[in-house]
């Protein structure tokens, strides 16, 4: 009997609810000038037509197999793809977002050329404001072309690939699917998956080139659902962040002084950053909590030693966020309140305004 041939890469995409954009999604993997890949699509359990039109694009092209199962979430629909793929390498598309035409071809390309591991890429975030999706903000996150061939390379200067949202999604990777296998990874079932598992794959990775060219274009959700979300156990999730983080660290033991002070900064101002994100959580429009709950939650944030400790390190990069920081710094919780107050209307009302913002933070 012949041997079932290893496509060069597995394409693995769940899908949920994304019947308006999901065409788009499949149409920018089908357009790649590389051809030499399976396209897995996992439906889980989506209750509009996602499904339907997967279905539709497999009976054109024989490299889409479609998998339907139960709603387990995405990192769920992901593992059960790994389980089957067969490619060399692997990429994680999210089925609400595109890719440019050259995107699979120049990472596997660059993987091929140097052994890689892990091979990242830059990324646009394309923010829509205003009436439909006619009108957008189109941010460029990108790092400068390296090429990693130690773990002690690649650990001295992970910082700065953190500290430009490189290392936490899948979507701007290409994943050697031997490095994953061999080392038992995979999402975790929970919330925020991308972030624990990009972790996990960096903690060993000896092998990684980083390429400055943008492909992929992720979708920042839509104003009206973004602020919509108020999220009860955010703080929590920061926390956990953040001892992930410092986990990670402690492990590599970075021993170049300056790599290792640069990276704990990073470490620090990345979670200072993020309380400030908390606070402007608890005072989302949609936050059942009263007014005085609200000021507790925040004096309750205040007063964890962490974050004193984290702004006695941190050295923030913008005007905005050493300003936002002042009142996090002085403990007051009035004007944490009213700050997070208004950064919430901003992230309403302005949303481009908001996007800039948070991109030069």
């Amino acid at each position: 009997m012949e041997a079932v041939r290893e496509p060069g890469i597995s394409v693995i995409m769940p899908v949920y609810k994304v019947e308006k954009y999901v065409g788009k999604a499949i149409e920018s993997i089908l357009s790649q000038t590389m051809s030499d890949f399976e396209f897995i699509i996992v439906d889980d359990g989506t209750p509009d037509r996602s499904g339907e039109i997967c279905d539709e694009y497999a009976a054109k092209d024989s490299r889409i197999q479609v998998i339907h199962k139960e709603n387990g979430g995405a990192p769920s629909a992901r593992n059960r793809a790994i389980d089957i793929a067969r490619g060399k390498y692997f990429y994680f598309m999210d089925s609400d977002d595109w890719a440019e035409p050259s995107m699979l071809e120049d990472m596997y390309r660059l993987a091929e050329e140097h052994g890689a591991q892990l091979v990242v890429t830059g990324y646009y975030i394309d923010t829509y404001y205003g009436d439909g999706d006619t009108e957008k903000y189109t941010q460029l996150q990108t790092a400068e072309d390296a090429v990693y061939e130690t773990q002690e390379a690649f650990r001295e200067s992970a910082y700065t690939l953190f500290d430009r949202n490189l290392l936490y999604t899948p979507w701007n990777k290409l994943y050697r699917s031997s490095y994953l296998q061999e080392n038992g990874l995979r999402f975790p079932e929970t919330w925020m998956d991308d972030f624990p598992f990009n972790l996990s794959v960096v903690r060993e990775v000896e092998s990684v080139v980083v390429s400055s060219k943008a492909y992929y274009h992720f979708m920042r959700a839509r104003a009206e659902s973004e602020t919509a979300k108020y999220r009860s156990n955010l703080y929590e999730k920061r926390e956990e962040e953040h001892d992930w983080m410092l986990d990670l660290y402690r492990y590599w033991n970075i021993r170049n002084d300056a790599a290792r002070a640069a990276s704990m900064e990073m470490v620090f101002r990345r979670y200072a950053e993020r309380i400030v994100g908390c606070i402007e959580n608890v005072t989302n429009p949609n936050c059942t909590l009263s007014s005085k709950e609200r000021k507790a939650e925040i004096r309750r944030i205040l007063e964890n030693p962490r974050v004193s400790e984290a702004l006695s390190h941190a050295r923030p990069k913008s005007a905005y966020m050493r300003l936002m920081l002042l009142p996090v710094k002085w403990k007051n919780v009035t004007l944490c309140y009213a700050e997070g107050i208004f950064i919430s209307a901003v992230k309403r009302r302005h949303v481009k305004t908001f996007a800039k913002l948070k991109a030069n933070r």
